[in-house]
């Protein structure tokens, strides 16, 4: 059986952007660190520009660095002819993205950042095009044609800036030591904000925490869990160090004329499931679930000492499961 030649067609093109790619990988120098030593320093935000196929890429490069804690926004080159030139400030740093280096639209932003003596950052295939002679960086990249079979439309030079993009954020995360609170800080909605959302973003803390003293008896629990209405009571010992927890079940278990006179430690789980504050809130799913019997509240504890209380409802209402 002849081989399929739209697959053929399809491992080529990967295959000319893999290598279009090693290429770029063994070209990159210490311009990359000096880059990244003028981004550190920088006061103001990396504004990126390019145009064509470099300006839509140029867009997510500019995405994805204000996502990873380096403020960035994208300049169209056209609207910064008319106007939008006024968005640059002196304490800001330039990217801008040609591959062939040789972009009409780009010539203002370049004479403008030279009249105001704004820092440039050259990411070009051709460090002797207008653009690569203007940068005062340079971040090159790789001369190696396209994997269009024509030559001509941007396929392994689009790909190879894109992933320059995400060198570039990446090792300033690396730097900055940018964590997942702060990731989580940048990305509040959607399937990432659940993911990334720890205990304490989600836990009832203060006066929402249902908690008695361990002297008490029944009908203070029974009034406790009615006013805080989390479904649950924790018990306390003199020190404030969390002994047991009264839930629903522990109700139907006791349920007797006589109830509301039992003391609480009678009544109480004891040693019940706890959780840190600090780990994500899909691990308190996963322990809230996976007890036997299931639970629906987790208090959250700092060595013994209740400090929040979460619920299962919290977690399903912020997207976690």
């Amino acid at each position: 059986m002849s081989e399929n030649k739209d697959i053929v067609a399809a491992q080529k093109a990967i295959d000319r952007e893999i290598e279009a790619l090693e290429i770029m990988k063994n070209e990159i120098d210490e311009n990359l660190s000096k880059v990244l030593d003028l981004i550190i320093k920088s006061k103001g935000r990396v504004i990126v520009t390019g145009m064509g196929k470099s300006g839509h890429i140029g867009r997510k490069i500019a995405a994805t660095l204000a996502s990873t804690g380096t403020p960035s926004f994208f300049v169209h080159p056209g609207e910064a002819s008319h106007g939008d030139l006024g968005m640059l400030t002196g304490d800001d740093v330039v990217l801008a993205i040609s591959n062939g280096g040789e972009s009409r639209e780009l010539s203002d932003i370049l004479m403008y950042c030279k009249r105001y003596n704004i820092p440039l950052i050259a990411m070009t295939k051709n460090p002797e095009s207008t653009l690569g002679k203007a940068g005062d960086y340079l971040l090159k990249l790789p001369n190696d044609g396209e994997a269009c079979p024509l030559g001509l439309a941007p396929t392994s030079s689009t790909t190879a800036t894109l992933v320059y993009g995400d060198v570039l954020a990446i090792t300033l995360m690396e730097r900055k030591g940018f964590s997942e609170t702060d990731y989580k800080q940048r990305h509040p909605g959607g399937k990432l904000g659940a993911i990334l959302c720890k205990v304490s973003d989600l836990m009832h803390t203060g006066d929402e925490m249902p908690i008695i003293d361990e002297d008490a008896i029944m009908q203070d629990a029974l009034m406790t869990m009615s006013e805080k209405m989390l479904g649950c009571v924790g018990i306390v010992d003199k020190k404030g160090d969390l002994i047991g927890i009264i839930c629903d079940g522990d109700l139907r278990r006791w349920m007797s004329p006589k109830l509301i006179e039992e003391k609480v430690s009678t009544v109480m789980t004891k040693n019940p499931k706890t959780i840190r504050p600090d780990v994500l809130a899909s691990e308190a799913v996963y322990v809230m679930n996976n007890t036997g019997r299931g639970i629906t509240n987790l208090f959250v504890v700092e060595g013994r000492k209740p400090i929040g209380l979460i619920h299962i409802h919290d977690c399903l209402r912020a997207g976690v499961n």
